[in-house]
């Protein structure tokens, strides 16, 4: 499983990047709008320079034409942008051009395997099925996350499942098990990954015994 980065702050993709543990970026206009005032393109430019792996940017635009002309525009920013699309009609219109082009796409907001089926149908890079957000409302999300990991198997899409929206680590431990390519996950929540309360301990005992040893 790779895991993505759910931010556009720089210096937190700096601090995961730095510990060999990212494999990519995911960004939206929420999460960019946390970064105050900043020049959009250069900021998506800034992030794959650091990364140099694949770089979600959303586009804003609702209909197809202008979800394209911004597409154009950012894939070539880098190489590594992959272009986020809401799963829409629009959207849909949008990803079949794309695919053509040859345009690396996530597709995002998706809550249903059927949305799943399509976009992979079409060509997506990615589809990103919002886990967290389905236990929101009271939906098994790793029901509807394992569904669509057996129609992608059954049919042998090429399109990666993006487990989004993810909210603890257990999140990624079920979306592992059942064969989530990727995981894209906040800041906060992959900095936990690693904690455990017994391994806090060991590391406690065996320094405090050390230093017995060294006295």
């Amino acid at each position: 499983m790779q895991f993505f980065i759910d931010t556009a702050n720089l210096e937190e993709i700096r601090k995961f990047k730095g510990l060999g543990l990212l494999d990519g970026v995911t960004t939206n206009p929420s999460l960019m709008s946390k970064e105050g005032k900043v020049d959009f393109h250069a900021h998506i430019r800034q992030i794959c320079d650091i990364v140099q792996g694949p770089v979600s940017a959303e586009v804003v635009s609702t209909d197809s034409e202008g979800m394209l002309t911004e597409a154009r525009t950012l894939a070539r920013l880098s190489p590594h942008v992959v272009v986020k699309l809401p799963t829409i009609q629009e959207g849909i219109k949008a990803l079949a051009q794309c695919t053509k082009e040859g345009i690396k796409t996530n597709m995002t907001l998706v809550f249903q395997p059927l949305q799943a089926l399509i976009v992979a149908k079409i060509g997506a890079t990615y589809v990103s099925p919002f886990l967290g957000r389905l236990d929101d409302i009271g939906q098994d999300s790793m029901e509807v996350l394992q569904t669509i990991r057996e129609i992608y198997d059954n049919y042998d899409f090429r399109t990666k499942i993006l487990a989004a929206s993810l909210r603890h680590p257990l999140h990624v431990v079920q979306a592992a098990r059942i064969g989530a390519d990727v995981a894209t996950i906040p800041p906060s929540t992959l900095a936990r990954l690693l904690d455990h309360p017994l391994t806090d301990i060991g590391l406690e005992r065996f320094l405090a015994d050390w230093k017995k040893i060294k006295a």
